[in-house]
């Protein structure tokens, strides 16, 4: 990321940013950077563009507190475009949306608790038990993935199909908030399988 040669010359000192959901993958919208953007954003860890609008800097949700925090930066094969990954902090859009493509993301699926435990970690909330568990530290957390995972053994040993899937859905999300709180997502466990996996 700190390496990369981009050239601002071709769109009077602009290159153009496409902002991608690190853990969904989801496009969120398209914004623009100066040298000046780009250098801030990799200080700042969060996402500054450049308002052709208002010829300034302005940093994403700088009002909203919808802010995108930094995951990584490539650029494409001419170093003229940047592919931004983050961490949304809320929804990208001023209109509420989740992108600026008028998306909602409506589906329950691993990416999307995946964010909510991200969200938790990252805005903490008192009522929320998920982020009682990131305060608890890593021991604990570990300590619960433990507890789930003996306590599915244990339901697997009997025909209750909705005290298993209970105690599975337990396990299940206790490990995704292990993986978050080690800095790790269920990509990077698929990545791990994909190399082991054998045609």
């Amino acid at each position: 990321m700190n390496n990369l040669t981009i050239d601002f010359s071709k769109l009077n000192g602009l290159v153009p940013c496409i902002i991608q959901d690190a853990t969904t993958q989801r496009v969120l919208m398209l914004g623009f950077m100066n040298e000046e953007a780009y250098n801030k954003t990799i200080q700042e860890k969060k996402v500054v563009f450049f308002s052709r609008s208002k010829q300034r800097l302005w940093m994403k949700g700088e009002t909203s507190g919808n802010v995108f925090d930094l995951v990584d930066i490539v650029s494409d094969c001419d170093n003229d475009t940047l592919l931004v990954k983050v961490h949304p902090r809320g929804p990208a859009c001023h209109t509420g949306a989740d992108t600026c493509f008028n998306e909602i993301n409506e589906q329950w699926n691993i990416d999307a608790l995946e964010k909510v435990i991200h969200d938790r970690k990252v805005n903490p909330s008192k009522s929320s038990y998920t982020t009682s568990l990131f305060e608890s530290g890593l021991n604990k957390i570990a300590q619960k993935v433990g507890e789930e995972a003996v306590e599915l053994i244990i339901e697997a040993k009997d025909n209750n199909k909705e005290l298993f899937l209970n105690e599975a859905a337990d396990l299940m999300f206790h490990y995704l908030v292990l993986l978050q709180e080690k800095g790790y997502t269920f990509d990077d466990v698929l990545s791990v399988l994909k190399k082991r996996h054998k045609k």
